[in-house]
């Protein structure tokens, strides 16, 4: 039986990248990557190829438009003919149309405890509001930015001596946990769609905390 796959789309390191494949190879996300693409050159792309996965680069800086791009990025990523697309550090919006054209194919990882903190400087923003929590999500794509249903969240306490460098470091490691475990379950549910994952909102289908010591919590019903 061959395992779902998967494309991933980076703009830069690669970690979460990294961490997807890590959990492949350890047993706890049965899939496959077909391939991870870029949109510009970026480090994550030799990383993956040293471990023997297809990698693609489609520079946005070669295309006078979005559009093209985004007909470029489209065919090469149906090439592959993945069940889901995984965007990781991806760091362009993409259009409507794009968007809608991997319709519940295609999910997002975004640094913050949605739907609070659309776009950027999410760590710095949590900071300035002095929340006592902060974290990452992982949704569904839809054409509003980061707007589209929470699959699975990780929750990070804020620390008084926090600083926008300080946070990010440990919401990136909890990334790195979150996105894999998001992903199995998508796998192993295969029926969850939009409407489904909707429903579960508040609070999303897995959810994952920490306590202040930095351990691990999962509430009771979590995978």
């Amino acid at each position: 039986m061959s395992l779902p796959g998967l494309v991933i789309l980076i703009s830069g390191r690669g970690s979460n990248a990294l961490a997807i494949a890590e959990a492949i190879d350890d047993g706890r996300l049965p899939a496959r990557i077909h391939a991870v693409i870029a949109d510009r050159p970026a480090a994550g792309l030799a990383r993956m190829a040293d471990r023997g996965i297809d990698t693609a680069l489609v520079p946005r800086k070669s295309f006078s438009a979005q559009a093209p791009f985004e007909r470029a990025l489209t065919e090469v990523i149906e090439s592959y003919a993945p069940g889901l697309v995984a965007l990781a550090g991806f760091m362009r919006v993409l259009s409507a149309d794009l968007v809608t054209h991997f319709s519940q194919r295609m999910v997002n990882i975004h640094p913050s405890l949605l739907p609070k903190y659309r776009g950027l400087d999410t760590h710095q923003r949590a900071l300035a509001a002095a929340d006592a929590e902060h974290g990452a999500s992982v949704h569904w794509v839809t054409p509003e930015l980061d707007a589209g249903p929470v699959i699975a969240q990780a929750r990070v306490p804020v620390r008084p001596e926090d600083t926008r460098e300080t946070l990010a470091e440990r919401v990136l490691e909890q990334e790195h946990r979150l996105y894999p475990a998001a992903l199995a379950l998508l796998i192993r549910n295969p029926v969850l769609d939009l409407h489904d994952i909707s429903k579960h909102r508040e609070p999303p289908l897995l959810d994952l905390s920490l306590d202040a010591a930095g351990h691990l919590v999962e509430p009771a019903g979590g995978d």
